[in-house]
């Protein structure tokens, strides 16, 4: 499951660093589905960022086999 998540990733990374962003993968839970992504870059703080998450990203990744939710780490940075 984690290389299909990464590949999904993947096709989302150009729309989010034309913004100044991306995305990085986190961790799976394959018993859940959960898959946990932290925004960086301009998306950290974006205003939009939860609507990028909901629409974007956890759309593309529900493509995958097994994903059935994406969840949002914050940074720590």
């Amino acid at each position: 499951m984690k290389k299909e998540v990464e590949e999904a990733l993947m096709g989302i990374r150009p729309y989010l660093q034309a913004d100044g962003g991306d995305v990085e993968l986190v961790d799976i839970d394959e018993k859940t589905g959960t898959v946990k992504v932290k925004l960086i870059g301009h998306c950290a703080s974006c205003p939009f960022s939860q609507m990028t998450l909901q629409m974007g990203i956890e759309e593309s990744l529900k493509k995958v086999p097994g994903v059935k939710r994406v969840e949002s780490v914050d940074s720590l940075d």
